[in-house]
């Protein structure tokens, strides 16, 4: 037996605009995040939307001391601060922009995961948990990379 799946229609770049950021901070492109994600037409642009300036948010909040210090240093924009570059593109802002996807995934995956009182649902829900915990595992990984912190605190009772 075949089937033929049709994806979702992926919404018009008009409808997605980019998202403007704090001076600091380089804007973020919804149409790149969802291809990253691959959210294709499946998440509504105003759904999306709304993840991404949350994750924006947060991913500021927690570079909030960087920030300031950087800009003490002299660096007007993330872009700015030395770094190295991989295919033409600061490590810095690579790092950024996985940390808000990561965070935006992690956030749509818990919001919008159905309910199934199965077995199959169960086990689904499973994997799900623990997709959204490497999710957010990996946005804490490279909020620590842009930062130039380590990873992983340890201390010592």
């Amino acid at each position: 037996m075949s089937s033929l799946v049709i994806p979702a229609p992926r919404p018009d770049a008009e409808a997605e605009p980019l998202i403007q950021n704090t001076s600091f901070w380089p804007a973020v492109d919804p149409a790149m995040m969802r291809d990253i994600l691959r959210y294709e037409g499946t998440i509504t642009p105003l759904r999306l939307r709304h993840a991404l300036k949350s994750a924006i948010a947060e991913v500021n909040t927690e570079l909030w001391e960087y920030r300031k210090e950087q800009m003490t240093l002299g660096f007007t924009t993330l872009e700015d601060v030395p770094a190295d570059h991989i295919d033409g593109e600061s490590i810095k802002l690579s790092e950024y922009r996985r940390a808000v996807s990561a965070i935006t995934a992690a956030s749509l995956t818990e919001r919008y995961r159905g309910y199934d009182a199965s077995a199959h649902g169960g086990k689904k829900a499973e994997e799900m948990e623990s997709r959204i915990d490497d999710l957010w595992r990996d946005a804490r990984i490279s909020i620590s990379n842009v930062a130039g912190k380590r990873h992983c605190i340890i201390g010592l009772l």
